[in-house]
């Protein structure tokens, strides 16, 4: 009886606070997550605040869309321009060009630390193309291109950028 009580008592509780928890504002209404999947099922995912911004992406300097850097979980060995990325947690920066942008893949995940170069633990060139339809914020995706290849591809304005991760 005791037992049963008790459980009468938590579940009015779960039941009271829930909606105080559904009215609280969401701090991340702006954070999107992509994944990739290798053939292995071992998988890559990134994290990134897709809020709108300025448009400074031609700029030649160290891009932070929507004020912080993407957040890359690997969980498998992977490469980006034949430099090796162990299994862990990230930051990524790009440098977008009007001819060429760089993808950064930088071992620092402090947040709101700010970047440093000696972090880098890869850099690759991205490939460029114009999309037809561009979004209003930045679009992070990934596409499984070959069994051990994940293509990330970033949209912004009327730019689509790519880079492949290949997995080891």
């Amino acid at each position: 009886m005791r037992v049963s009580a008790i459980c009468i008592a938590v579940l009015g509780q779960v039941l009271v606070a829930n909606p105080a928890f559904a009215q609280q504002p969401d701090a991340d209404a702006h954070t999107a997550t992509a994944f990739c999947d290798f053939a292995d099922s071992q998988e890559i995912s990134v994290r990134y605040n897709n809020a709108p911004g300025k448009d400074d992406t031609h700029n030649g300097k160290v891009w932070l869309p929507g004020g912080k850097p993407l957040t890359l979980f690997v969980g498998a060995a992977v490469s980006l321009n034949n430099n090796p990325i162990p299994i862990g947690a990230y930051s990524v920066y790009v440098i977008p060009n009007r001819k060429e942008w760089t993808l950064i893949v930088n071992k620092n995940v402090t947040p709101g630390a700010a970047y440093d170069q000696t972090q880098d633990v890869a850099r690759g060139p991205m490939e460029l193309g114009e999309v037809d339809s561009p979004p209003g914020q930045l679009q992070v995706s990934f596409a499984h291109t070959a069994d051990k290849t994940c293509s990330i591809r970033l949209y912004y304005g009327k730019v689509g950028a790519f880079a492949e991760f290949l997995e080891k």
